[in-house]
């Protein structure tokens, strides 16, 4: 069975909502997130299949949403913790596009646990699934796990060893991750949110090695995209943001560490860091987005007052930020991650 698969659900499950003899349609993210759920379990061998209706029923002052499956058997659960929930799919931000679990994790969506149990995705790969619905695609992603890892490597691709791989990590945040994204050439383009798809994240070296192995936390998506929600919100348009550097593996990030360069410990190696700029014009550059006409540190710092906000607003995202000079090689650019606590660094 292969691990990375795409499904084309042109048909929700039926969604309707009764009062008293009356039926109406109502919303048809209901009947996509099952679509896409159902997609998921009966192709991927995730759970059993069976989902083939639903209905939202009000008898009552109180909604309840109804789960049908193919033997008539019906599961009933609260429309507002329904409705909550498939709003949890798509993050902070509501721009996730994928889903991403550990093998041995349970799927700890609470209206995915609610209508299916908490069954673990078993299956490493790319599970991608499509269908009409306000929530747009949704993809399931499950990691190869960490100890598939041999003397620094997975098949072909060179990874190193994570700092504290042989003794005991200084914090939980620098943990071992608990597996890898496997990215082939097939994948490479599965968007995780809006803006990004899982290339940008990937480490810039080994380019003829095919599959790569990717660490990334769905916390960084969210919060980047929060963080051009922000700048759209306040007067920079964005329509292109480009990952400088996402996921390093600790054998890339070894290469660069030294006085003026790459830190030891160095959140990249972790999937919860990102140095990125806005690049609407496609020059590889950041762009001028304070309009004086220059592209310099000022810049920068648009693109930081952004986090700020975020950071106030959203404190469960909390992380590192600093400020990058240009120099020969690149641009300038802001560094920006949710390693749970604050940390700030060339900022003037």
């Amino acid at each position: 069975m292969s691990t990375d698969q795409q499904f084309d659900r042109s048909k929700s499950p039926v969604v309707s909502s009764k009062t008293g003899n009356r039926t109406t349609p109502t919303r048809s993210i209901v009947a996509g997130v099952l679509a896409a759920v159902v997609a998921v379990s009966v192709t991927a061998a995730i759970i059993p299949s069976g989902v083939v209706a639903a209905s939202v029923v009000s008898d009552t002052p109180a909604l309840s949403v109804v789960v049908v499956d193919d033997t008539g058997a019906s599961t009933a659960m609260d429309r507002g913790a329904f409705m909550d929930g498939l709003e949890e799919l798509y993050g902070l931000s509501g721009k996730l596009r994928a889903r991403i679990f550990a093998p041995a994790r349970s799927i700890q969506v609470p209206v995915l646990a609610q209508l299916f149990g908490d069954p673990a995705v078993r299956e490493p790969g790319v599970h991608s699934v499509n269908f009409a619905a306000a929530g747009g695609p949704l993809t399931v992603i499950t990691l190869v796990p960490f100890e598939e890892k041999v003397k620094g490597r997975l098949g072909t691709y060179r990874m190193g060893f994570w700092p504290f791989e042989q003794g005991t990590a200084r914090a939980s945040a620098y943990d071992n991750p608990p597996g890898f994204i496997r990215v082939t050439r097939e994948n490479q383009d599965t968007q995780v949110s809006e803006h990004f798809k899982l290339r940008d994240f990937l480490t810039k070296d080994q380019a003829t090695v095919w599959p790569k192995y990717l660490v990334l936390r769905e916390e960084l998506i969210d919060k980047l995209e929060l963080v051009i929600a922000e700048l759209e919100a306040t007067g920079t348009p964005v329509r292109n943001v480009s990952v400088m550097s996402g996921f390093r593996t600790p054998q890339y990030n070894q290469q660069g560490v030294g006085a003026g360069g790459r830190a030891q410990n160095s959140r990249h190696q972790y999937g919860d860091a990102a140095d990125f700029f806005v690049d609407n014009d496609g020059n590889g550059r950041l762009d001028d987005l304070n309009g004086d006409g220059r592209v310099d540190m000022r810049d920068v710092r648009v693109m930081l007052d952004a986090v700020e906000r975020v950071e106030r607003r959203y404190p469960s995202l909390v992380g590192g930020a600093g400020m990058y000079k240009a120099t020969s090689a690149h641009g300038p650019f802001v560094h920006v991650d949710v390693r749970g606590s604050r940390a700030r660094w060339g900022i003037s």
